[in-house]
């Protein structure tokens, strides 16, 4: 939200309140509280009639330091609240005559005690960001709404990332943004998942502690400057020092959550019923039978909406018209080594028996007159699951154990950002913080109950909603986007957006969802989509088998689904380090390459884990335009050696991507490619790409069962050795 008309003035009728200077800071040890008044204390009589500011700095965890800007601070708290898992480390305060200082880690925040309002972040020996004489503000507007913001410092060469799952441009410099989870797609401003941090290639990273709106000016109000604001009296956001993009979201992720570690058969090819398709038992084996006889490796069977009757979502029951056999049909597709994966929502269609349940056990979410909040949107008369019930949870939670004791395996929990504002809630939330954090509440439940029903790892989830902590309950895919080569990009953005979010794996539609993709389109999604964390085949009006294309289709999805089963020993670990980093599967190439000026703006290509680059073909000619840092890179298919420190054209056929392994990277590739699952280090082929004399890496190969396999691969041949190498290792 913007407050000014130009940088001196305020907008009509809003007045603004900020800190003139320092009057007194108090220290506990671990704390700094300063009281600011808004105008100079020249005398007694200056501190009658004048408003303070009160600003606390503390710092959860090492090298986190959290700022609290209050003016009246008698407001009730109805929460909800962003989980956040403190580690409070050693802390320093002082408090001098011209300076105060809090110092955790390797960051510290000084705050100068003559003059103007000035507070410096400084790391490492330099200023990673400031707040200055006009930053803070408490602002009225003309309808006498009340608010707060912070505005700070943007570096020149500052590029700032994250915000959640955004589809626009990927440096967010110049934007304004607003965390506010909406259904609109990937090609607008809206966004599925919001979350209130960003991330710098400065050396830090800011996360806003607010789950309600947080609305972003990201040097677009004051062209310098990274404002954020909430509604209100109180406003919290903690500085997360780094000095690489990478410890940010390591940090970020100890506070907020680390993505959870997933099944090794969800990274397997995924297969759709597809969204308003006419499909019943006959068809879904049909389907099942095709890829069979086309050898494509299936791993997981998805049944989207209409495995429940029309007008009755979601009431958890199957359609007895096209699916009269459930549990005989799951065992039959289970006995072929498939999983089961069924769409469902926290929404309760008035025709469902589970509505006149759940209001007469109170598991609804009210009106404040008691009712229960409806709209026909979606499904008639549809109510909301209230997940702040703990009895709501367990309710809802026990209509997911029937259909797990049938034999599905997990679930796609869609939607959960529709979410009304004009309610009352069991444990009696603020609506407004409630909004996004509902997506939290769901995706917790359900995939709590997979845990404890599974195992923990053994859980997964198909989501499309989320905020800050969200990433603890995978996966998470794109939504709907059309079937384009521009929404091909947008969600390619979105997910680069996402992972540097903190969240560890994401997915999109192969293909697209909206409309009937062109087969070019659908070979070249393929191909991207087989080369991210999670692949999913799914479309709205039509089937994604790929023979509905055409033959050639079917080679494309064919041969990139055996490249990711044999590279699944890679993805597991670079899973791994989502799991205990959190660093994303899928990686912009600014976390990989922080230093490398052009790196910081590229948002068509990505490292799959450390050590590969991918470059979707995003043309129906084939030619694509990437980047390739420096040193000597290889292409995985063809063994070319491709120099780097450049751009580089190239045209690949649809049955090609580029594909290129660092220079020094051991990329391990397993000796299956039909199935996820099997004994990743039995037969594991080392393959050794562009190394330089006297290279030593050791390289871990997850195991099925027990410790991972330890391997050290040692170079001793001369600089001008061939560019690949490889070893077989029994």
């Amino acid at each position: 939200m913007k407050f000014t008309d130009g940088y001196w003035q305020l907008q009509p009728g809003t007045t603004a309140l900020r800190p003139a200077g320092v009057d007194d800071v108090v220290t506990d040890g671990r704390t700094l509280t300063v009281y600011a008044p808004t105008a100079p204390q020249r005398h007694r009589g200056d501190s009658l009639n004048r408003p303070v500011i009160t600003v606390t700095f503390s710092s959860p965890a090492p090298d986190v330091v959290g700022v609290t800007i209050e003016h009246h601070r008698g407001a009730v708290d109805r929460g909800p609240r962003f989980a956040l898992t403190p580690a409070p480390g050693a802390v320093t305060t002082e408090v001098g005559e011209q300076e105060a200082s809090l110092v955790s880690g390797g960051l510290s925040v000084h705050v100068s005690r003559g003059g103007p309002w000035a507070v410096e972040f400084r790391a490492g020996g330099r200023v990673l960001t400031r707040s200055g004489p006009r930053s803070i503000g408490v602002v009225t507007d003309a309808s006498g709404r009340t608010f707060v913001h912070e505005q700070l410092e943007q570096a020149i060469g500052e590029h700032v990332y994250g915000l959640g799952e955004r589809f626009g441009a990927f440096v967010k410099n110049g934007q304004s943004v607003d965390t506010w989870n909406e259904d609109g797609g990937t090609a607008s401003e809206q966004a599925y998942k919001n979350v209130p941090f960003y991330l710098t290639d400065a050396g830090y990273g800011v996360f806003v502690d607010h789950p309600e709106r947080v609305s972003f000016e990201l040097g677009s109000e004051v062209v310098s400057r990274n404002q954020f604001s909430v509604e209100g009296q109180r406003l919290t956001y903690y500085v997360v020092h780094g000095p690489t993009p990478k410890d940010v979201l390591r940090r970020y992720t100890a506070l907020t959550g680390r993505p959870a570690r997933v099944p090794a058969w969800s990274y397997g090819l995924w297969l759709s019923t597809s969204f308003t398709t006419d499909y019943d038992e006959e068809t879904v084996s049909s389907f099942v039978d095709g890829m069979a006889q086309r050898d494509l490796p299936l791993s997981v069977l998805h049944f989207d909406c209409f495995w429940m009757r029309r007008f009755h979502w979601c009431d958890f029951v199957w359609d007895p018209a096209t699916f009269p056999d459930p549990a005989g049909m799951i065992a039959r597709l289970k006995a072929r080594g498939l999983r089961i994966s069924l769409w469902i929502n926290p929404y309760i269609a008035q025709r469902s028996h589970l509505f006149e349940e759940g209001r007469a056990l109170g598991h609804l979410v009210l009106r404040a007159d008691g009712s229960v909040w409806q709209w026909d949107m979606w499904q008639a008369g549809m109510a909301l699951v209230d997940f702040t019930s703990p009895a709501a949870v367990q309710w809802y939670r026990g209509k997911l154990r029937a259909l797990l004791d049938l034999g599905v395996d997990c679930f796609k929990t869609d939607f959960g950002e529709r979410i009304p504002t004009d309610v009352v809630w069991h444990d009696g939330s603020d609506p407004q913080r409630m909004h996004n954090c509902y997506a939290q509440l769901y995706n917790a439940a359900v995939f709590g109950l997979l845990e404890a029903e599974r195992g923990v790892g053994e859980a997964v989830v198909f989501a499309r909603s989320a905020t800050a902590g969200g990433q603890q309950f995978p996966v998470h895919w794109g939504g709907d986007c059309e079937s384009t080569f521009t929404a091909m990009a947008e969600s390619l953005r979105g997910g680069l957006s996402l992972a540097c979010s903190g969240f560890g794996y994401w997915s999109h539609d192969i293909g697209g969802f909206e409309g009937l993709p062109d087969p070019v389109v659908f070979k070249r999604w393929a191909a991207f989509g087989l080369l991210s964390s999670h692949s999913r085949l799914h479309g709205s009006g039509s089937y994604r088998v790929p023979w509905a294309f055409d033959e050639e289709a079917v080679d494309v999805v064919r041969r990139f689904t055996r490249l990711k089963m044999r590279l699944m020993p890679y993805l597991l670990e670079a899973a791994e380090e989502a799991a205990t980093a959190g660093t994303p599967v899928m990686r912009p190439m600014v976390l990989e390459f922080p230093d490398d000026p052009t790196a910081a703006f590229c948002d068509r290509q990505y490292m799959l884990g450390p050590d590969l680059l991918v470059a979707p073909v995003l043309r129906a000619d084939g030619s694509v335009t990437f980047y390739v840092p420096q040193g000597r890179w290889t292409d995985v298919t063809t063994g070319q050696e491709v120099v780097g420190g450049r751009w580089v054209t190239q045209v690949h056929d649809v049955g090609s991507i580029p594909l290129l392994a660092r220079p020094g990277a051991v990329v391990p590739f397993g000796a299956v490619d039909d199935r996820p699952e099997y004994a990743w280090n039995d037969d594991v082929e080392l393959r050794v790409f562009a190394p330089a004399e006297g290279d030593r890496r050791r390289v871990r190969v997850p195991s099925q069962a027990g410790a991972p396999a330890l391997f050290e691969v040692r170079t001793l041949q001369p600089d001008d050795a061939p560019a690949t190498s490889s070893a077989t290792v029994r």
